[in-house]
């Protein structure tokens, strides 16, 4: 006979296991446990919250937090797992993101005392909480406005000892104006702020006007706002985008300042994606790379003034130049990904702006209607109390007898309601009066507050009942809100076509070069090496240098025209040439008018307050612009009206330190003067003051400068100390050359 095998419990279970489908073990096992993870930690809900920070903040609520003085930071984190069984750790590290030290929230819920970290540091540790001291900051009185009322369900805590509001009745949509991030199991929530007066006003217009697209809600909620400021490249098509699907990115920039003084780049917000650590980091690989040789040094300087990193700059570095290569290789650029996913009725929801406010109105609008069903049913029990303190009034005497000859006082109830006919709640009223107050004044007084109950309960019940009248009261708690609490925007706006892209680094090879510019118009980019094996320059007939500078080729060329105009261009756009070709011609190269001469090429790195562009007209007037007048936004190549046109021009003159300046007329005078008398105006058209008087159909034909005075002759009776000044009688040498040359 054969033996019957035995069949165990474990055999019996890896039978189970290997017959179940996969389908069926993820719904049974891991289903539950995603959930969980979404519903009970990670994804905000509509108040804002998530359960973490939703049961800190009632906790310090139930403990009188809201007035008083502060109390230890350890208290509250004990007092909290009541509610929270997690751990202290995660208890107190949700604390200190709430708090004001920290800096993470446009506005804080707590007000904290003591070292609590930064948001845009990682190394930054907070203190721990035997330390620290916190209270509720009085900006919580709107998160709690009614619930004490019934406005929110509360259900028991995890040992059934106390109960918790499952959401808290926000008076404002808390969801956009604090930021909140969380992952859970296959799903993510990334919610940027808002800032608070903006989101009332453009939930005050959703209220009004339901129907309201999002485009018209950008004219209300103009972008996120963050606590970091910073900058937000303000692309609409982008916004318009997460306003829509609740998906996108947001481009941010760090704001920065230049030291001229020190010649330093101090970086004073970064944007909130980011941290101080990240962007050293990053520094620090492209210093070692070799491609930051701009930096001679960097180092963190957060104090308790406020966030600063300072960059230490080689001389002759363009600032602005720097910041947009650190913009572009360094986290100072960085993206915000929003992604708005939060928790409706338990269920995970990808929203747009309109739609979250939709579910915060109809939210919202349950909570009012519950605290006036609370205080409408409060109102009613008093109503029914004094009309059982009316009846008495009937017969004072009767309640007084009643009571005075009742033995037991077990019978005191019974035997009043029996005598007045009320029911137990009127006669435990009636009964628990104070003998002093049992008197015609006293109960007459009371009942008085008759008519006014029943009004405000008659008031009541239509509130409840029509909706746009509990929507109105939204809208006036909203303007209240905006009134007390909103601040400014601390992130600003700034425009994709004000930015100026950094080049890549092979299109900007650095080497030392000669930049020339010829009478004719012809333009030569000589490498020094090229140089200094022959420097015999071929010209056409008649040719001769106009411009010489030795530069590099990253440099920046401005070129005026004889046309009241300035081109700009780099000396990387022209390839290098050897000295024995007559070069590039500028008009074509530039895309000059027709018969349009360039006058004057000046090459820059940088440009100083003490930069100028020296303008003599035929009129004999001049003026002096500052050449930061020509620095311009973005990529523009030509400016117009680069000097005025009422008198042709005589003489284009680059001053960085004071010159004489040599100006002779066709009358065969001249006028030596210092170029400092010559008026400084901001305004590139001005026509300038009179230097040399001219008599009618006289003109100036000359203006020489600088060394070129000395090969022109005996110019010492020429000297004038004053302008507009008479010229004396002078015939140049032939060393003189025409003042449109710079070096």
């Amino acid at each position: 006979m054969a033996k019957k095998k035995k069949t165990t419990t474990s055999a019996i279970v890896e039978a189970e296991i290997e017959n179940q489908p996969i389908t069926d073990t993820i719904e049974k096992n891991y289903m539950p446990y995603a959930m969980s993870v979404m519903v009970s930690r990670a994804i905000p809900e509509i108040d804002g919250f998530k359960p973490s920070h939703r049961k800190l903040l009632y906790t310090m609520y139930k403990m009188g937090l809201m007035t008083g003085p502060r109390t230890k930071s350890a208290n509250v984190v004990g007092q909290t797992m009541k509610l929270n069984p997690h751990g202290d750790a995660a208890i107190y590290d949700t604390m200190v993101r709430l708090t004001r030290g920290n800096e993470t929230l446009l506005h804080p819920f707590v007000d904290s005392k003591g070292s609590f970290g930064k948001h845009y540091s990682t190394d930054m540790a907070c203190a721990a909480p035997r330390y620290t001291e916190v209270k509720l900051d009085s900006f919580c009185g709107e998160i709690f406005r009614g619930i004490d009322k019934d406005a929110v369900d509360m259900v028991p805590n995890y040992d059934n000892t106390m109960t918790e509001p499952t959401l808290l009745p926000t008076s404002f949509p808390n969801i956009l104006v604090s930021p909140n991030v969380g992952i859970a199991v296959g799903i993510a929530s990334k919610i940027c702020s808002f800032n608070l007066g903006e989101v009332c006003d453009g939930t005050i217009r959703l209220l009004r006007h339901p129907n309201l697209t999002a485009e018209k809600m950008l004219d209300y909620i103009k972008a996120p706002d963050f606590a970091g400021g910073g900058y937000l490249v303000y692309d609409r098509e982008k916004l318009l985008s997460v306003y829509k699907t609740g998906k996108g990115n947001i481009t941010l920039r760090a704001r920065y300042s230049y030291d001229r003084d020190n010649n330093c780049i101090d970086i004073l917000q970064i944007p909130y994606s980011t941290s101080i650590e990240k962007i050293m980091s990053r520094v620090t690989e492209l210093v070692r790379d070799g491609k930051l040789r701009e930096i001679t040094d960097f180092r963190d300087e957060i104090d308790l003034s406020g966030f600063k990193l300072t960059f230490d700059l080689r001389s002759g570095v363009d600032p602005d130049a720097l910041m947009a290569k650190l913009y572009k290789l360094t986290p100072l650029e960085d993206d915000f990904s929003c992604n708005f996913n939060l928790l409706i009725d338990g269920s995970p929801r990808l929203l747009g702006i309109i739609d979250i406010l939709h579910e915060w109105i109809r939210f919202r609008v349950g909570c009012i209607r519950r605290e006036l069903t609370f205080d409408l049913a409060k109102k009613k029990d008093k109503l029914h109390l004094l009309r059982g303190l009316g009846k008495i009034l009937l017969d004072i005497d009767k309640a007084i007898k009643i009571i005075r000859e009742t033995e037991r006082e077990a019978d005191v109830v019974p035997r009043l309601m029996d005598g007045f006919r009320i029911d137990q709640i009127q006669a435990e009223y009636i009964a628990e009066i104070k003998l002093r107050h049992l008197n015609r004044e006293y109960i007459i007084n009371k009942i008085k507050e008759i008519e006014s109950l029943q009004k405000e309960i008659t008031d009541l019940k239509e509130t409840i009942g029509d909706e746009l009248r509990i929507k109105e009261l939204i809208i006036s708690q909203l303007q209240e809100i905006k009134k007390e609490y909103a601040t400014p925007r601390k992130t600003m706006f700034i425009d994709p076509a004000d930015i100026t892209e950094a080049p890549d680094e092979d299109e900007e090879e650095n080497y030392e070069c000669r930049i020339i510019l010829t009478e004719h118009g012809y333009f030569k980019k000589i490498t020094m090496q090229s140089l200094k094996r022959s420097e015999d320059h071929r010209f056409k007939e008649g040719d001769s240098i106009r411009n010489s500078y030795d530069t590099d080729n990253r440099a920046e060329l401005m070129i005026f025209s004889d046309k009241c105009q300035c081109y700009k261009a780099k000396a990387s756009d022209f390839e290098p040439q050897k000295a024995s070709v007559l070069g590039e011609y500028l008009p074509a190269k530039m895309g000059f008018d027709d018969g349009e001469r360039a006058i004057m090429l000046h090459a820059y790195s940088e440009i100083s307050d003490i930069d100028h562009v020296i303008f003599i007209f035929e009129n004999g007037k001049g003026v002096r612009v500052p050449l930061s007048a020509y620095l311009t936004k973005g990529t523009r190549r030509k400016l117009t009206g680069a000097y005025s046109d009422a008198s042709p021009i005589v003489a284009v003159i680059y001053e960085r330190e004071p010159t004489d300046l040599l100006i002779y007329s066709s009358e065969g005078r001249a006028i030596l003067i210092k170029s400092e008398l010559v008026p400084i105006k901001t305004t590139r058209t001005a026509a300038g003051v009179q230097l040399i008087n001219l008599k009618s159909g006289q003109k100036v034909e000359h203006v020489y400068f600088g060394d070129m005075i000395a090969g022109v002759g005996d110019t010492s009776k020429c000297r004038k100390h004053k302008i507009p000044a008479t010229g004396a009688a002078f015939t140049p040498g032939d060393g003189g050359q025409l003042g449109m040359i710079v070096e």
